[in-house]
């Protein structure tokens, strides 16, 4: 069984691998407010999924086998130097590229204090929820079509890869409305969303610098410099 096929076989058939519509992205900042709910149905419904016959963390590889036995193991390697591929010796952009060090540091510091708290919380996860990526018809409907990042991590890293997309829509702020509405309680919510967001934050930031999108760094910096404000006023 191919890796998409194995991906439907976890998944509730509430969620779409093909889904037709238009790309969300194309969703103005009213239009996604008026169906917000919709798209964070649609991510608990790939959260709920049965992962009882998976191990690990990590995104998956062609079988769907993760590489890392803890949270802590997963978002620490991520930034290993010694990686094979793209990303071996990386750190050298600190010296080549407009990637900050210090800023690099200070939130790779952060999330790694953080990571006690979303140790242990295993969820399938999208992992690639930037409004490019979803379609949706607008009403009634959101699906995903590419898994190819998915894997296992905690679930609160879906939301925060959207609202590192697009920070004006407010994604945890409605995000703690909605949990509010269904009586959904999640542990260590502002903790555990700010650990996944510095961790895929950092990650893009260091991706956009590698590909000299300065515009694209200065925003991620601006987002993750700003986000623990916004959690903690909540």
């Amino acid at each position: 069984m191919n890796k998409d096929n194995i991906i439907k076989s976890l998944l509730s058939e509430k969620v779409r691998m093909t889904p037709s519509g238009f790309v969300a992205d194309q969703l103005s900042p009213k239009q996604f407010e008026d169906v917000h709910e919709l798209f964070f149905d649609h991510i608990l419904d790939i959260s709920s999924s049965d992962i009882a016959g998976v191990a690990g963390y990590g995104e998956f590889d062609e079988n769907c086998k993760t590489e890392y036995g803890s949270c802590r193991e997963y978002l620490i390697d991520t930034f290993a130097e010694d990686k094979e591929g793209y990303w071996y010796n990386w750190k050298e952009m600190f010296e080549t590229t407009v990637l900050e060090r210090e800023f690099f540091e200070t939130y790779f510091k952060e999330m790694e204090d953080r990571i006690r708290y979303c140790e242990g919380h295993r969820y399938l996860v999208y992992n690639n929820t930037f409004f490019i990526n979803m379609i949706t018809d607008g009403k009634t409907s959101v699906g995903f079509p590419d898994w190819s990042r998915s894997g296992i991590s905690d679930f609160l890293l879906d939301f925060a890869i959207m609202d590192l997309n697009k920070p004006y829509l407010n994604v945890p702020e409605l995000l703690v409305e909605y949990c509010k509405k269904r009586d959904i309680i999640i542990p260590d919510f502002k903790e555990r969303y700010l650990c996944m967001a510095y961790y895929k934050g950092i990650d893009g930031l260091r991706w956009h610098a590698s590909i000299d999108d300065k515009e694209s760094c200065l925003s991620i910096m601006k987002s993750i410099r700003e986000l623990k404000d916004r959690l903690y006023a909540i």
